[in-house]
């Protein structure tokens, strides 16, 4: 899955991964993937949860508020949690639906907010970023005149099939 990821999806993962061992936890969660998009900075997802008055200060705070920071610091890979696979797997779903051969960081940011059960669903509610909303703008950006969707980053040029296997925490 992951070789049709953008060069910014993929950037968003390796984000999460450091915000995970920024917070010393020692799993890469939904909230992990949410502060990677914010930090990601110029994709789509960005853009949107930006225009949305989503900052990256106020999710790191509700984080901080709902869940803490862990108590020891994480060595070697961090595996992703099962809702942040699902996340990953909803994302591909999502790019399948808009009829995309990649995955961007939009397709991350769908794919959260579908999942509406992980930490990131409770920051981005609390933050009054509903997923109708989010959903909304995802699609105003991506039908806007200076938006086409791009490729870049994507190995090969076969469309993205499903897979019947989980994500790997790789």
């Amino acid at each position: 899955m992951f070789e049709r990821f953008t060069e910014r999806a993929r950037q968003v993962v390796v984000l999460a991964q450091e915000e995970a061992r920024d917070l010393k936890h020692n799993y890469i969660g939904t909230e992990h993937l949410l502060l990677g998009l914010l930090r990601e900075g110029d994709g789509v997802a960005a853009r949107v949860l930006s225009a949305l008055d989503v900052s990256l200060e106020d999710v790191r705070g509700t984080i901080m508020r709902i869940v803490g920071e862990g108590e020891h610091e994480s060595q070697g890979q961090i595996p992703f949690t099962p809702r942040a696979k699902k996340v990953l797997e909803l994302a591909l779903r999502e790019a399948l639906s808009l009829g995309h051969n990649y995955i961007g960081t939009e397709h991350i940011l769908l794919g959260l907010v579908r999942e509406s059960e992980g930490v990131a669903a409770r920051v981005l509610a609390d933050l009054e970023a509903d997923a109708d909303r989010i959903r909304q703008e995802v699609m105003r950006v991506l039908s806007g005149p200076s938006r086409r969707p791009r490729q870049e980053g994507v190995q090969g040029s076969r469309p993205v099939r499903p897979q019947s296997h989980p994500v790997c925490g790789g």
